[in-house]
């Protein structure tokens, strides 16, 4: 079988038009590299796409061509039939009582053929949130500063921000992805790189609020933390090796002498996240014993089997695994009395998390799930308006055929893990459930190939999984957006990301007005990869890009005729004011049903957060806010900013979800 035919069994598109309308086709070698990624599954004959069954519509699909009448057909789940039929027809109707659930479909033709599939069963939308216009503060974690930290903010700086948010009218917090990272990379610090999106960073971890520690008994510690609270950036080498040697001596202290209560809730933590728990203490031991990436581990452990992973807790390693899993513990039980203190005090939202688009492929993610993980291949995207040179993002997506291979279960722990403790959730890069741009291994940006997904069945899984939680899903559908994929993702009751900064009209330039906004998505001046609002009047922005050699992607002429548009539709409004409060005004009179507003634009903070396309030149996920948290009340305008969302108190509504 020739190469593009296989690329075209497979979804592979092999050539395709990128945001600046240029005309790619992939190279042959690098098509061959992403061919040999994927796995091998066999050809769908009998049905041509997964079966999806929606409440309130029609429980039917139909038959391909190739089907030779009659087609015998039976649902599974586990190892029980639940519904058996045969169909005459070439559209075939499944029952229509199947309660919500994933299941296996069998099928076998009169020609002899037989297929498997996933049949998933599901609600007819996504969770929609039980609150009208609500309005959140979006922060870095890491970059809250506090008397008491370690240089870094943790959970207790979140504790005491969402009591702050609360006494303003906030429905909720929104926070950088929390995902673990690699322990002994602190440098390699972008949330957005994660070892594992199922576990959380420990770095957040307040390590004064665990009962065995005592801060007197590290060596050390109070000349240590001086200067990091100091700093204006994070020092992660120092305040991880901090946090690591204290989170070391917390562990000790509770093998020693373990409060009962303290050991009983441990263990059921263990056994609530079993097996996944299990796999990533083993993991992370493994690759500290090793200290090279998975697949040059001995051949023994380069697959994850639980029945070993069960000999090495028992054995000679037993301590050092536990000392993960109480680690995740403790993570966990932080970040679970935040959510907890949100709904205490009326938060309509409480947290909103993000969620990584990847993981590295030598993480415990890829690791995990080498079927439905590619670890040879990159997610990244196409030249487009953000960056003429496409991007390479460095990390290991899902594959479509895995995915199914694996009846979605990797995408299904995903989405559970990130929605544990969130009222919301948002998908970095939503477009790839769709289709991911997958660059090959030691290729440029701009060579790699599109891959078609199973958009209806990720769909699918996400409405499951959010009504289960209770979690409304916003998808980051920013870039090269293909017709139809808002409206897709809107009718399964996934919400738009939209933000100010790329609301304008394509030829003219103005900004589009309050009603151009839908009502089921989250609105927003920025990112935290564009400038912030005082960063964006300074074009200190593009300052900095001409000042490293990136093209900025806008003329400082584009940029003044910017601020002009900006008034202009201020004023349209009734706004006179062109600071940040008026934008904040302006957005919080959309429709919308989520408003976003950054700290950092509130705290007229210039430097952003993330400059795409630099790793040395600028300080990425490393700057701290300019104030400490019980410092920021008396550094802003309380007047203005309660003014400007006056109109989205936290007042909880019923809505349809």
């Amino acid at each position: 079988m020739d190469l593009l035919t296989k690329a075209a069994e497979l979804g592979i598109q092999t050539e395709f038009f990128d945001g600046q309308g240029q005309r790619h086709v992939t190279p042959p070698d690098a098509l061959k590299i992403v061919l040999d990624a994927m796995p091998v599954r066999s050809t769908h004959r009998l049905l041509d796409r997964i079966a999806v069954v929606r409440a309130g519509e029609e429980a039917a699909a139909d038959l391909s061509d190739a089907a030779v009448l009659p087609v015998a057909w039976k649902i599974v789940a586990g190892d029980a039939c639940v519904a058996e039929g045969t169909t005459q027809q070439r559209r075939v109707t499944w029952p229509s009582h199947l309660p919500v659930g994933s299941y296996r479909l069998h099928l076998s033709d009169a020609g002899g053929h037989t297929e498997e599939a996933p049949l998933l069963v599901t609600p007819p939308t996504a969770f929609r949130g039980e609150f009208d216009r609500s309005w959140i503060i979006a922060v870095q974690l890491y970059g809250l500063r506090s008397a008491r930290n370690w240089g870094i903010g943790d959970f207790t700086d979140l504790a005491r921000l969402i009591e702050i948010a609360a006494g303003w009218g906030a429905g909720g917090i929104g926070l950088n992805p929390l995902h673990a990272l690699f322990d002994d990379r602190p440098g390699d610090c972008s949330p957005y790189s994660p070892n594992s999106r199922m576990f959380l960073n420990p770095l957040y971890i307040d390590v004064e609020r665990l009962p065995e520690f005592k801060l007197a008994d590290l060596p050390g510690a109070a000349d240590a933390l001086a200067p990091l609270r100091d700093a204006e950036l994070i020092d992660y080498p120092k305040s991880a090796d901090l946090k690591w040697r204290a989170l070391r001596m917390a562990h000790a202290a509770f093998r020693a002498a373990p409060a009962p209560d303290r050991r009983a809730a441990f263990e059921a933590f263990r056994r609530e996240r079993a097996p996944l728990l299990t796999r990533f203490a083993c993991f992370e031991a493994l690759r500290h014993r090793f200290a090279k990436p998975w697949w040059e581990w001995p051949d023994e452990w380069q697959h994850p089997d639980d029945v070993r992973c069960a000999r090495l807790r028992d054995g000679a390693d037993g301590a050092e695994i536990e000392f993960i899993e109480y680690v995740q513990w403790c993570a966990d039980d932080q970040l679970r009395a935040c959510h907890d203190l949100a709904a205490a005090r009326g938060m309509d939202v409480g947290l909103y998390l993000d969620v990584a688009v990847g993981v590295q492929s030598d993480g415990f993610d890829a690791w995990n799930e080498q079927v439905a993980i590619s670890r040879h291949l990159s997610v990244g995207a196409p030249p487009d308006q953000l960056n003429s040179a496409g991007q390479n993002w460095g990390l290991a997506g899902f594959n479509a055929a895995g995915l199914e291979l694996t009846g979605f279960a990797s995408f299904r722990e995903m989405l559970r893990a990130s929605m544990r403790y969130a009222g919301a959730i948002r998908l970095d890069h939503v477009l790839g459930l769709n289709r991911l741009y997958l660059v090959p291994h030691g290729y440029a940006a701009d060579s790699g190939v599109y891959v078609q997904m199973p958009f209806e069945a990720l769909l699918a899984v996400t409405a499951q999984e959010s009504v289960a939680n209770r979690c409304v899903v916003i998808g980051e559908d920013l870039g090269t957006v293909p017709e139809g994929f808002r409206e897709r993702l809107a009718a399964w009751g996934v919400w738009s990301y939209r933000v100010m900064m790329f609301e304008r009209d394509f030829h003219q330039g103005w900004f589009f007005g309050v009603d151009h906004y839908l009502p089921e998505a989250l609105v927003t001046f920025n990112t935290h990869d564009l400038a912030t609002y005082s960063g964006w009047r300074a074009s200190t922005d593009l300052q900095f890009k001409h000042s490293v050699g990136i093209d900025p992607g806008e003329s400082d002429d584009a940029r003044r005729y910017a601020f002009a548009m900006l008034g202009d539709v201020l004023r349209q409004q009734g706004i006179e004011q062109e600071d940040i409060y008026a934008v904040l005004t302006f957005l919080a009179r959309t429709r919308s049903r989520l408003l976003a507003i950054s700290l950092e634009d509130l705290l007229g903070v210039i430097d952003q957060p993330n400059v795409p396309g630099t790793v040395f030149q600028h300080p990425n996920w490393r700057r701290r806010l300019p104030r400490a948290l019980d410092e920021i009340a008396s550094a802003i305008n309380q007047q203005a900013l309660s003014a400007a969302t006056r109109e989205r108190r936290s007042a909880v509504t019923s809505v349809a979800g």
